[in-house]
């Protein structure tokens, strides 16, 4: 049981313990997705111990991605992280179905803006081109994991680009690949680390300090043309991307 007596004889740190112990009730099922931990004050009368000590155990906890610290509702048990390969090209929809996962959108903005130098250099079009704009909150089982910003030629679309309504109900890519028959086979990524900024921690319910995942994606048609450029917000806590290498050499 996870609040039985701390072993006075362990030479581990009781927030070590503590933390272990909380770490175990959540993989074994004791804590689901979803459901809140003892409160720091409940784990210090239980355990016997200091405020300082509890915090500890907790912070431990949301530092490896298994907890979410929300003000007014204490630690709520994530889900186990979204884990996606580098080096695969997929759209955010089949990847999480794939998974075994529901996804959905929230279409926060969708409609015409002009090309940055940033956006102008990915699709190769002049600065101030026309392109279609949209950002949308990415969430797996309505849960919150990404805000994605994308960018398209308007020249690419036949008639009329996806409203807001059609971004929430399908996926991007098939949008594209089955109104204007343009489909997306292959991307050039980047991926870096930043601190999201308010906007965005209202979006993924995330503290205003917290760190992101930044894929910057440039896609292209068969041909090599330029599609779609993308600049995709991870939630550090809740996805996770991984790469496999050969080696160049032996040593």
């Amino acid at each position: 049981m996870w609040n039985n007596p701390l072993p006075e004889s362990s030479p581990l740190p009781l927030w070590f313990q503590i933390a272990e112990r909380l770490r175990a009730a959540i993989a074994d099922g004791t804590f689901s997705a979803g459901e809140t931990l003892p409160s720091e004050s409940q784990l210090n009368r239980t355990f016997g111990i200091s405020r300082a000590t509890s915090r500890a155990a907790l912070d431990s906890l949301e530092r490896d991605g298994l907890i979410i610290r929300k003000s007014g509702k204490g630690s709520v048990v994530l889900g186990p992280r979204v884990e996606q390969p580098a080096s695969e090209m997929y759209g955010f929809s089949d990847d999480m179905r794939r998974r075994g996962h529901r996804p959905s959108y929230q279409t926060v903005h969708a409609g015409r803006g002009k090309a940055s130098p940033e956006i102008s250099e990915a699709l190769q079009i002049r600065i101030n081109s026309p392109v279609y704009h949209s950002r949308r909150i990415l969430k797996a089982d309505d849960q919150p994991v990404g805000v994605a910003l994308s960018w398209i030629p308007v020249d690419i679309f036949k008639g009329t680009p996806p409203t807001a309504e059609d971004l929430n109900r399908n996926s991007l890519y098939r949008w594209l690949s089955e109104k204007c028959d343009v489909k997306l086979v292959g991307a050039r990524e980047t991926i870096e680390a930043a601190i999201v900024d308010e906007m965005m921690s209202v979006e993924l319910d995330v503290r205003p300090t917290t760190g992101v995942l930044v894929v910057r994606r440039r896609s292209h048609t068969a041909d090599g043309t330029p599609a779609e450029y993308a600049v995709l917000y991870f939630r550090s806590d809740r996805y996770r991307l991984h790469l496999e290498t050969g080696l160049a050499g032996r040593s």
